[in-house]
């Protein structure tokens, strides 16, 4: 699986930004999806994750109700849809496939990882 992200930038504070993250192999409509991010000088944080029909989801605590994770299995495409932007929501942000679906939140039990995009949020 390779998978390709998009849609960072830069934005100021209260904006929205829109990631993608095109997957391609045949693997995606089975596979838990997850954005990660990471900000300089500290370790990679989950943000959000969704099951493989996209009937479930989970989020972070600290974007909950700002950000909104989709997918669509026609497109081999998950999406982050980011409202209400802070600064300390600027980070590379990464997404994952092959997520453990009874760990959704771990880093490391995702087995395909992109090359990230990067998110500035300016205040």
């Amino acid at each position: 699986v390779q998978l390709q992200a998009s849609g960072g930038g830069l934005v100021q504070t209260g904006g929205s930004l829109r990631l993608s993250c095109a997957a391609s192999g045949r693997t995606f409509n089975t596979s838990v999806m997850g954005w990660f991010r990471q900000a300089p000088g500290k370790e990679r944080e989950f943000v959000a994750a969704i099951s493989a029909s996209g009937s479930s989801t989970y989020s972070a605590d600290s974007v909950k109700g700002r950000f909104t994770i989709s997918r669509s299995n026609a497109k081999n495409t998950v999406y982050l849809q980011m409202n209400s932007l802070k600064p300390e929501d600027t980070a590379v942000y990464y997404c994952a496939a092959g997520g453990n679906p009874m760990a959704p939140r771990i880093a490391n039990r995702y087995e395909y990882w992109g090359q990230g995009t990067q998110v500035t949020v300016s205040s």
